[in-house]
């Protein structure tokens, strides 16, 4: 006989009573996947309703990574949100974080869960958190992401659980959870193989702090990415041939190291040529993200198995798997991301990473957060993680933008989230360059030669070609005059303006 849940069940709006003006709340979910549903929607409502009378009512919002509308973009057209970490997703917050409404911090998404632990961003007052199931005892069966919740469900005063009907209960299967001790008294983490488990379907919770079950039954709102086009099939296939001359080189197995791919319609497309050569072996993937592709190449028998932080797919794909559990469930582990992201499981394993990148200046350094320097787009995610630690990291982005108005290749990032000690190989439409081994000055002719479009490699090689002559050479008059130009024309090469 089930046993009684002794948890009170409520709705979404009396469950946001427990929510104050100033507390931080922590939410279910990476990316949208297994996010909370109806409490941040039930909060914007009450923000409103507290602004109307004149109250202040504004919280301080953590999440595993990026998240859903109702979280990024309800609470903060709400006018709900006053700090926000580790990463955020949607125009409307990002809008108040460029006006500096919302101070925002900015992360790597394994280091969050040990802040949170360890008090750095203060005291989580609240989670709410997304299952499919609690226990009497503590027992919480998440949907799915694992992320940063079980750390959440650890850390906060008050818990509030969204019992999520929609999702299969065989989601558990999936699911690996263990939380790593505090240091200085961590323990090597055994794994190993891309699959190995060391931890339970399930989180754990003190019934005690649960004050509330808020019953929902909604999918995920991912949205999924657009099929490929032929920018990203170029990048796709400078992958690939790359890959293939280092196996044939001996530079590492033929079997292939286990693959991450970031999130993103070029991540996506180059997974799905992968999975398409004939040349390129069945492989494994340790990464952070779940994502459409991989149904696919995973019933084809191209992907063996994949360890992640998150079902980041849409609707369509996740029925496939929820359809074909008994196919799918042995062959996805989904961890924590301290340690779907950590750094030595990474370096262990030998991941090739592939990545995107927004720019890359002539000596390697990356930014792919930030325009101008100064406007946030979103954040550095795992990127980091994975470029740093990685056997092989790939950082892929088209060669120009808005029509050729602007160039990915520049002389100076002003902003770096990955510098040029980290960063290994860079890959546009245009081809690839291996900055592996090169100084600073060999590593600017191989980005212009091979990466940087046609119109904008004149303006580079003039400018390596001028600058003050060093380790690494630069103009410092100069080294932002495209960006400036962007801003002050619309274009960063104004002569080719029509």
């Amino acid at each position: 006989m089930k046993a009684k849940n002794p948890y009170p069940i409520m709705t979404a709006d009396e469950a946001v009573q427990f929510i104050s003006d100033g507390n931080m709340v922590a939410f279910s979910g990476f990316t949208s996947a297994g996010a909370a549903k109806v409490i941040p929607k039930a909060l914007a409502s009450k923000a409103r309703e507290q602004h109307d009378k004149g109250s202040n009512f504004k919280i301080k919002v953590l999440t595993g990574a990026s998240t859903s509308e109702a979280i990024d973009k309800d609470l903060a057209e709400a006018n709900a949100i006053s700090w926000r970490a580790p990463y955020q997703s949607d125009k409307v917050i990002r809008n108040l974080i460029n006006q500096e409404e919302v101070e925002y911090v900015e992360m790597h998404l394994s280091h969050l869960p040990q802040a949170v632990s360890s008090g750095f961003f203060g005291k989580v007052d609240v989670a709410v958190i997304e299952a499919r199931e609690i226990t009497a005892d503590g027992r919480v069966y998440l949907t799915t992401s694992i992320g940063a919740s079980p750390t959440f469900l650890r850390s906060a005063d008050k818990i509030i659980i969204e019992v999520n009907r929609h999702h299969s209960p065989r989601l558990r299967e999936m699911a690996d959870i263990r939380i790593m001790p505090p240091p200085p008294r961590r323990y090597p983490i055994h794994i190993f193989e891309p699959m190995m488990r060391i931890g339970w379907p399930y989180a754990l919770v003190d019934p005690e702090k649960i004050v509330g079950i808020v019953e929902t039954d909604q999918p995920d709102d991912e949205l999924g990415f657009s099929g490929p086009h032929r920018v990203s099939e170029k990048i796709a296939e400078h992958v690939i041939e790359f890959l293939l001359r280092e196996m044939s080189a001996d530079h590492h197995p033929k079997s292939i190291f286990p693959l991450q791919a970031g999130v993103g319609n070029v991540a996506n497309a180059v997974l799905s040529g992968l999975g398409a050569h004939p040349d390129i072996p069945p492989f494994y993937m340790y990464s952070e993200v779940f994502q459409d592709a991989m149904v696919e190449l995973m019933a084809n028998d191209k992907l063996l198995g994949a360890s992640a932080a998150s079902l980041t797919i849409t609707r369509e794909k996740l029925q496939t798997i929820t359809d074909n559990m008994d196919f799918y469930a042995p062959r996805i582990v989904l961890r924590p991301q301290e340690i779907s992201n950590h750094p030595g499981i990474i370096r262990r394993l030998g991941v090739i990473a592939m990545n995107t990148a927004v720019e890359v200046d002539l000596y390697g350094n990356a930014n792919s957060s930030h325009v101008f320097g100064t406007q946030a787009i979103n954040g550095i995610g795992g990127s980091g993680e994975f470029t740093r630690n990685s056997y092989l990291s790939f950082l892929m982005t088209p060669s120009i933008a808005k029509g050729g108005k602007i160039s990915a290749i520049v002389p100076m990032c002003p902003h770096i989230d990955n510098n040029e000690h980290s960063v290994q190989i860079i890959v546009t439409e245009q081809g690839l360059a291996d900055l592996r081994g090169l100084g600073p000055i060999h590593r600017a002719q191989v980005l212009i030669e091979k990466c940087a479009h046609p119109m904008y490699k004149d303006y580079l090689q003039k400018y390596l070609r001028d600058g003050m002559k060093g380790h690494i050479r630069h103009d410092l008059n100069k080294c932002y005059e495209l960006h400036r130009n962007l801003i002050e024309y619309g274009t960063m090469l104004p002569e080719l303006k029509k």
